[in-house]
Protein backbone atom coordinates (compact mmCIF):
# COMPACT_ATOMS: atom_id res chain seq x y z
CA UNK A 1 0.00 0.00 0.00
CA UNK A 2 1.12 3.43 -1.09
CA UNK A 3 0.81 6.84 1.33
CA UNK A 4 -1.48 9.74 -0.69
CA UNK A 5 -2.24 11.88 2.67
CA UNK A 6 -3.16 11.91 5.84
CA UNK A 7 -6.77 10.70 6.73
CA UNK A 8 -8.33 12.72 9.51
CA UNK A 9 -7.44 11.19 12.13
CA UNK A 10 -4.02 11.32 13.74
CA UNK A 11 -1.83 8.94 11.71
CA UNK A 12 -1.51 8.60 7.45
CA UNK A 13 -4.22 6.76 5.82
CA UNK A 14 -3.58 4.15 3.61
CA UNK A 15 -4.17 4.06 0.08
CA UNK A 16 -6.20 0.69 -1.20
CA UNK A 17 -4.02 -0.88 -4.67
CA UNK A 18 -7.39 -0.65 -6.53
CA UNK A 19 -9.94 1.99 -7.51
CA UNK A 20 -13.58 0.92 -6.72
CA UNK A 21 -16.92 2.57 -7.73
CA UNK A 22 -19.32 4.08 -5.12
CA UNK A 23 -21.08 0.35 -5.20
CA UNK A 24 -17.92 -1.71 -4.81
CA UNK A 25 -16.56 0.76 -2.03
CA UNK A 26 -19.90 0.27 0.36
CA UNK A 27 -20.07 -3.07 0.20
CA UNK A 28 -16.62 -3.32 0.91
CA UNK A 29 -16.96 -1.57 3.79
CA UNK A 30 -19.41 -3.55 5.46
CA UNK A 31 -17.25 -5.95 6.48
CA UNK A 32 -13.98 -4.26 6.66
CA UNK A 33 -12.61 -4.44 9.98
CA UNK A 34 -11.09 -0.96 9.41
CA UNK A 35 -12.84 1.92 8.51
CA UNK A 36 -12.09 3.59 4.62
CA UNK A 37 -12.62 6.64 3.33
CA UNK A 38 -13.74 7.28 -0.42
CA UNK A 39 -12.25 9.86 -2.60
CA UNK A 40 -13.75 9.58 -6.59
CA UNK A 41 -12.54 5.67 -6.68
CA UNK A 42 -9.67 6.04 -4.32
CA UNK A 43 -9.99 4.05 -1.14
CA UNK A 44 -7.86 5.08 2.01
CA UNK A 45 -7.97 3.40 5.27
CA UNK A 46 -8.14 5.38 8.45
CA UNK A 47 -5.61 4.77 10.85
CA UNK A 48 -5.91 5.21 14.80
CA UNK A 49 -5.47 8.58 16.69
CA UNK A 50 -3.43 9.61 20.42
CA UNK A 51 -5.17 9.68 23.41
CA UNK A 52 -6.07 13.30 23.46
CA UNK A 53 -7.49 13.20 20.16
CA UNK A 54 -9.81 10.64 21.46
CA UNK A 55 -10.51 12.47 24.53
CA UNK A 56 -11.47 15.86 22.77
CA UNK A 57 -13.76 14.12 20.30
CA UNK A 58 -15.32 12.24 22.78
CA UNK A 59 -16.09 15.51 25.38
CA UNK A 60 -17.00 17.31 22.17
CA UNK A 61 -19.97 14.62 21.44
CA UNK A 62 -21.05 14.39 25.52
CA UNK A 63 -21.12 18.18 25.27
CA UNK A 64 -23.29 18.42 22.23
CA UNK A 65 -25.37 15.52 22.83
CA UNK A 66 -26.60 17.17 26.39
CA UNK A 67 -27.40 20.59 24.68
CA UNK A 68 -29.40 19.39 22.24
CA UNK A 69 -31.23 16.37 23.79
CA UNK A 70 -34.34 18.47 24.31
CA UNK A 71 -34.73 19.89 20.74
CA UNK A 72 -34.99 18.84 17.32
CA UNK A 73 -31.21 18.44 16.44
CA UNK A 74 -29.11 15.42 17.37
CA UNK A 75 -24.88 14.98 17.17
CA UNK A 76 -24.13 11.95 15.57
CA UNK A 77 -20.35 10.68 16.12
CA UNK A 78 -17.60 9.43 14.18
CA UNK A 79 -19.47 6.34 13.06
CA UNK A 80 -21.94 7.95 10.40
CA UNK A 81 -20.51 8.58 7.09
CA UNK A 82 -20.59 12.04 5.88
CA UNK A 83 -21.26 12.01 1.52
CA UNK A 84 -19.91 14.73 -0.60
CA UNK A 85 -21.60 14.10 -3.78
CA UNK A 86 -20.35 16.44 -6.36
CA UNK A 87 -17.14 15.27 -5.39
CA UNK A 88 -17.71 11.85 -5.22
CA UNK A 89 -16.38 11.91 -1.80
CA UNK A 90 -17.04 9.69 1.70
CA UNK A 91 -15.65 10.41 4.68
CA UNK A 92 -15.96 9.96 8.16
CA UNK A 93 -16.32 13.33 10.37
CA UNK A 94 -15.72 13.37 14.03
CA UNK A 95 -19.39 14.39 14.75
CA UNK A 96 -21.98 16.21 12.57
CA UNK A 97 -24.97 17.78 13.29
CA UNK A 98 -28.36 17.00 12.00
CA UNK A 99 -31.49 19.33 12.37
CA UNK A 100 -33.73 17.30 9.77
CA UNK A 101 -34.81 14.07 8.67
CA UNK A 102 -31.58 12.20 7.86
CA UNK A 103 -31.04 11.72 4.06
CA UNK A 104 -29.03 8.99 2.69
CA UNK A 105 -27.13 8.41 -0.03
CA UNK A 106 -29.24 7.16 -2.83
CA UNK A 107 -26.32 4.16 -3.44
CA UNK A 108 -26.35 3.45 0.18
CA UNK A 109 -29.48 1.24 0.95
CA UNK A 110 -28.01 0.44 4.27
CA UNK A 111 -28.49 3.99 5.92
CA UNK A 112 -25.16 4.25 7.09
CA UNK A 113 -24.36 7.56 4.73
CA UNK A 114 -25.94 11.21 5.44
CA UNK A 115 -26.08 13.82 2.92
CA UNK A 116 -28.09 16.37 4.66
CA UNK A 117 -25.26 17.53 8.12
CA UNK A 118 -26.59 21.05 9.18
CA UNK A 119 -22.54 21.53 11.30
CA UNK A 120 -19.62 18.98 10.93
CA UNK A 121 -16.92 19.20 13.40
CA UNK A 122 -13.08 17.67 13.33
CA UNK A 123 -10.71 17.66 16.13
CA UNK A 124 -7.41 18.17 14.40
CA UNK A 125 -4.09 16.72 14.45
CA UNK A 126 -0.56 18.17 13.59
CA UNK A 127 -0.88 15.49 10.65
CA UNK A 128 -3.97 16.83 9.47
CA UNK A 129 -4.57 20.19 9.84
CA UNK A 130 -3.34 21.28 6.84
CA UNK A 131 -6.01 18.86 5.08
CA UNK A 132 -9.25 19.44 7.43
CA UNK A 133 -8.49 23.38 6.54
CA UNK A 134 -7.66 22.94 3.31
CA UNK A 135 -8.66 20.08 1.05
CA UNK A 136 -11.21 18.46 2.90
CA UNK A 137 -12.89 22.35 3.82
CA UNK A 138 -13.48 22.70 0.30
CA UNK A 139 -14.82 19.54 -0.48
CA UNK A 140 -17.54 20.01 2.83
CA UNK A 141 -18.16 23.39 1.20
CA UNK A 142 -20.32 21.56 -1.44
CA UNK A 143 -22.46 20.20 1.20
CA UNK A 144 -25.81 22.28 0.28
CA UNK A 145 -26.99 21.67 3.43
CA UNK A 146 -23.85 22.45 5.77
CA UNK A 147 -24.20 25.73 7.58
CA UNK A 148 -20.79 26.05 9.76
CA UNK A 149 -17.55 24.55 10.21
CA UNK A 150 -16.02 23.80 13.43
CA UNK A 151 -12.79 22.50 14.38
CA UNK A 152 -11.09 21.72 17.66
CA UNK A 153 -7.47 21.61 18.27
CA UNK A 154 -6.14 18.72 20.50
CA UNK A 155 -2.87 19.97 21.71
CA UNK A 156 -4.01 23.62 23.07
CA UNK A 157 -7.55 24.91 23.87
CA UNK A 158 -8.16 26.32 20.59
CA UNK A 159 -11.74 26.37 18.27
CA UNK A 160 -12.27 28.31 14.93
CA UNK A 161 -16.04 28.59 13.68
CA UNK A 162 -16.32 28.98 9.81
CA UNK A 163 -19.93 29.86 9.78
CA UNK A 164 -21.41 30.27 5.63
CA UNK A 165 -22.58 33.92 4.68
CA UNK A 166 -25.73 34.65 2.32
CA UNK A 167 -22.99 35.27 -0.30
CA UNK A 168 -21.30 32.05 0.12
CA UNK A 169 -18.49 32.85 1.90
CA UNK A 170 -17.60 32.06 5.33
CA UNK A 171 -16.97 34.10 8.24
CA UNK A 172 -14.39 32.87 10.80
CA UNK A 173 -14.31 33.58 14.40
CA UNK A 174 -11.88 31.67 17.14
CA UNK A 175 -11.78 31.15 20.62
CA UNK A 176 -8.72 30.42 22.58
CA UNK A 177 -8.81 30.66 26.01
CA UNK A 178 -9.77 27.53 28.65
CA UNK A 179 -12.71 30.44 30.15
CA UNK A 180 -14.48 30.87 26.97
CA UNK A 181 -17.47 29.53 25.38
CA UNK A 182 -17.09 28.50 21.58
CA UNK A 183 -20.31 28.91 19.46
CA UNK A 184 -22.06 26.74 16.99
CA UNK A 185 -23.45 29.78 15.56
CA UNK A 186 -26.05 29.17 13.34
CA UNK A 187 -27.70 27.51 16.40
CA UNK A 188 -27.16 30.23 19.26
CA UNK A 189 -25.11 26.92 20.86
CA UNK A 190 -22.34 27.05 23.46
CA UNK A 191 -19.81 25.27 24.09
CA UNK A 192 -17.49 25.64 27.11
CA UNK A 193 -14.05 25.45 26.30
CA UNK A 194 -13.50 23.80 29.96
CA UNK A 195 -15.80 21.05 28.67
CA UNK A 196 -14.47 20.48 25.90
CA UNK A 197 -11.24 20.18 26.86
CA UNK A 198 -11.72 18.39 30.51
CA UNK A 199 -9.61 15.86 31.76
CA UNK A 200 -6.78 16.54 28.75
CA UNK A 201 -3.67 17.49 29.92
CA UNK A 202 -1.68 19.19 27.02
CA UNK A 203 1.84 18.52 26.70
CA UNK A 204 3.34 21.92 27.50
CA UNK A 205 1.37 21.01 30.49
CA UNK A 206 2.87 17.80 31.29
CA UNK A 207 6.46 19.24 30.34
CA UNK A 208 5.95 21.64 32.64
CA UNK A 209 5.08 18.76 35.52
CA UNK A 210 7.96 16.71 34.96
CA UNK A 211 9.91 19.53 35.34
CA UNK A 212 8.31 20.20 38.84
CA UNK A 213 8.76 16.67 39.51
CA UNK A 214 12.79 16.63 38.87
CA UNK A 215 13.64 19.12 41.30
Amino acid sequence: MACRYDAPMALPAQKLDRRLTVEEYLRFEETSQVRHEYHDGEVLAMSGGTFEHAAVTTNLVATLHAALRNGPCRVLDSNMRVAVSKSRQFVYPDASILCQPPQFHFSDPKRTTIINPRVILEVLSESTESYDRGEKFEKYRLIESLEEYVLLAQDRPAVDGYLRQPDGSWNLIAWQEMDSEAQVRCMKLSLPLSELYAGVAFAERRTRRRKMADQ
